[in-house]
């Protein structure tokens, strides 16, 4: 199911783009980067549930 997740959001989430085609450009598999993108999307869901604060694409983390 989160593969399902992740293949939309290399369409619609512009960050997630940039990790799909940075990883696919490195000669990795497509199943390695959409794993990647799965990934960053529940470290973004995680985050926004921790802080309580609504998604916002142009957020820049201090850290």
């Amino acid at each position: 199911m989160l593969f399902l997740c992740a293949f939309s959001a290399c369409k619609h989430n512009k960050a997630c783009r940039e990790v799909y085609g940075r990883i696919v450009l490195k000669g990795k598999s497509k199943k390695l980067a959409l794993i990647a993108v799965a990934n960053k999307l529940l470290k973004q869901a995680f985050a926004i549930v921790k802080s309580g604060l609504p998604y916002d694409e142009k957020f820049i983390s201090k850290f």
